[in-house]
């Protein structure tokens, strides 16, 4: 990653275990971003032309794939893929649809600048993570990877129910406030799947 997790103040002290969150996100997010630069030698940024209700409704079929493996099982599955390639799939499809809430769907743009953008979109994320995660006291630690998917699931049926209300909220956080949380979800499950071998 470009500047790694610099997302904490230098005023900030860090106890040892959001140290250990902050390495553990730095090498989740080096296997999202090193398959997001593939993707982008293999199709260029072909994705600048999806609308971000077509993001929403990708990160959903990834999702609900996630749900059927954890319920059938892997050995049920007739694509023998796992979960792994899918929460990358989230996490990078946020990414995506961040850049595209802000940027609008429209021409292709060059590698390096979308590249730049995939970097401060994490950045972003994982700051608002942090932040989360020193008032939760690591909360997610303790969680199964399942509850992951539920909460993922259950951001984007509120996404896409503000996304039919023309993105207003009465009091709830916007669209790009639960991508950014689903972009966090997904890399606890990554994290957790890592340790679980």
């Amino acid at each position: 990653m470009a500047d790694k997790l610099d997302c904490v103040g230098d005023d900030k002290k860090l106890d040892r275990a959001n140290a250990n969150t902050i390495k553990d996100f730095e090498i989740a997010i080096s296997k999202c971003r090193e398959i997001f630069e593939k993707k982008l030698k293999d199709y260029g940024t072909s994705w600048r032309v999806m609308r971000p209700s077509s993001l929403t409704d990708q990160i959903y079929i990834k999702a609900r794939r996630i749900r059927s493996i954890e319920e059938k099982g892997d050995d049920n599955m007739k694509v023998k893929e796992g979960v792994i390639p899918e929460f990358i799939g989230i996490v990078n499809y946020c990414a995506i649809a961040l850049i595209q809430l802000e940027k609008g769907s429209g021409e292709k743009i060059d590698v390096e600048e979308a590249l730049k953008l995939y970097d401060r979109e994490i950045k972003a994320s994982t700051s608002l993570m942090l932040d989360k995660n020193h008032d939760y006291d690591e909360a997610w630690r303790q969680m199964r990877v399942s509850s992951f998917t539920d909460i993922i699931l259950q951001k984007l049926l509120r996404t896409k129910e503000i996304e039919s209300h023309d993105g207003k909220t009465l009091i709830s956080e916007g669209i790009d406030a639960n991508y950014r949380d689903i972009i966090n979800y997904a890399l606890f499950a990554l994290i957790k799947l890592a340790e679980q071998g």
